[in-house]
């Protein structure tokens, strides 16, 4: 027999309702709840309030909804507090009751504004500190890498600082001063902050840097620094590193990146403070591509220490011409007759004036020990997997809490954007690789399951089923073929 809804009547009392109990045993937010600690916010920005005046939502309450914001990748404040009464379960997790009033959601930037970045790096600390003490992170190896972040700006407020026609902006007058400060040609005058990136085939428009450093256990994002779009990665290599000791209280001994930080500085920087290099060597992958690809590469010619001179491979002199004082670098030269003359000179190579200019640069002995280090096995295994454990990083971060673009303008404020998405990634490993002790009620690394293949294994017996499989096959071709 088919039943029918009665004619509704609204009940004006519910008696024995939970919100608890109608949130799953298994829901994410429980754990979450339970094991990451929101309520030291209290005590941090205790002397930031009033002891007079309105009261304020607690600051605990203020911090979650922020969390939610990303975790749930809500596409903006406003959505975000007109769907907290729709949400039992977000109810549940803010501590507010079914017939609870929703703050405005001017709270949040107020709080942003109030708090200052610091709160939140914090708050990134100990969602990395938690991961460390549940195993889930090595610490002596660090992968970084770096993606552009598109600002909240449109191509169309972007002027030429060379250009006449920027005083005819309003907003280009109203900032000059401070947009005088940018070394950058084109600049953003509604974001000055960011930088004017073009990026693959799409359009150059205002964008920020994220500078990421990733340990390989389990991804764990250990560093996230925001810079303009037009910074350079190398040089954001040892800010990375000082971060990333800072959150984990463990010394890096290998640095992990690609062509962009092997440069001569990072292998100082790592010289001095006990790190091997695992890069991709810039200066290698220069001359084997564009202008240099076919010449002779400049291991090829030989430093007299004596005389201070490079000997090339026809045994000509190349002599010292100048002195870089700000990028520690000696420029020297061929002389152009002897070039001329030279059955090498296609070679060697492809200059307009017909010569050939090789660099040294100080310190030049220990910057090639270093450059050594980065063609053993162990680097280029780590280059393997720095490139799938990076990408992964930032592709669960674009495509699950929407890290290619920036909600909020001003550097500080996409910089404590970048934080809490790190701490959220951070989160998902949290809960996914560790369970809530019930004893304890500390969060405890799980156990692999027995009996469970884990993924090397898994991948080693696809390797040695294929290579039976080859095998095989072959066998069976020499079979018909006799």
């Amino acid at each position: 027999m088919m039943g029918k809804k009665e004619k509704e009547n609204n009940k004006l009392y519910y008696y024995g309702f939970s919100l608890s109990e109608r949130i799953p045993k298994d829901h994410p937010l429980r754990v979450i709840k339970k094991a990451i600690d929101f309520k030291f916010v209290s005590k941090e920005v205790k002397d930031k309030y009033g002891r007079k005046g309105n009261v304020s939502v607690p600051p605990p309450i203020i911090l979650k909804m922020m969390f939610l914001l990303f975790f749930y990748n809500v596409s903006s404040e406003r959505e975000l507090m007109r769907t907290i009464p729709l949400r039992l379960d977000w109810l549940w997790f803010l501590g507010y009751d079914i017939d609870d009033e929703v703050p405005h959601h001017s709270v949040l930037s107020k709080a942003r504004k109030k708090w200052g970045k610091e709160l939140f790096y914090k708050f990134f600390i100990k969602i990395v500190e938690q991961c460390v003490e549940c195993g889930l992170v090595d610490g002596d190896k660090l992968f970084v890498d770096s993606t552009l972040v598109d600002a909240n700006a449109s191509i169309d407020s972007v002027v030429d600082k060379e250009s006449p026609k920027r005083y005819l902006d309003e907003r280009y007058r109203e900032l000059e001063e401070k947009l005088e400060e940018k070394e950058d040609r084109y600049v953003s005058t509604t974001d000055p902050d960011s930088g004017y990136v073009k990026h693959g085939r799409s359009k150059a428009k205002p964008r920020y840097k994220e500078h990421r450093g990733v340990d390989g256990r389990f991804g764990v994002i250990t560093a996230s620094i925001v810079s303009s779009g037009t910074v350079d990665d190398g040089a954001m290599f040892e800010p990375l590193v000082d971060m990333h000791e800072d959150t984990t209280k463990i010394k890096v001994e290998t640095g992990v990146g690609d062509s962009k930080y092997g440069i001569a500085d990072n292998y100082l920087i790592c010289k001095e403070r006990g790190i091997k290099p695992h890069f991709q060597d810039l200066k290698s992958t220069q001359e084997k591509g564009g202008k240099r690809r076919g010449i002779f590469p400049s291991d090829k010619f030989e430093y007299d220490e004596e005389t201070d001179t490079f000997i090339c491979p026809a045994k000509k002199r190349l002599s010292r011409r100048s002195h870089d004082i700000k990028r520690h670098r000696v420029k020297y030269v061929s002389r152009k007759e002897d070039c001329n003359a030279c059955s090498f000179r296609s070679e060697c190579t492809k200059s307009e004036s017909g010569v050939r200019t090789v660099d040294r640069l100080e310190r030049q002995e220990e910057i090639n020990e270093m450059r050594l280090e980065t063609l053993s096995k162990s680097s280029r295994r780590d280059l393997k997997k720095r490139w799938s454990l990076m990408e992964r990083s930032f592709a669960d971060g674009k495509n699950q809490h929407d890290l290619k673009k920036a909600r909020w303008r001003e550097l500080w404020r996409v910089q404590i954007q970048e934080w809490m998405i790190s701490a959220v990634q951070n989160i998902r490993i949290l809960i996914n690789h560790t369970y809530l002790d019930a004893e304890s009620g500390q969060m405890a690394k799980k156990k692999p399951e027995k009996g469970k293949l884990s993924p090397v294994n898994l991948y080693l017996i696809l390797i040695l089923v294929k290579i039976w499989l080859s095998f095989k096959k072959n066998t069976n071709i020499f079979k018909y073929a006799n």
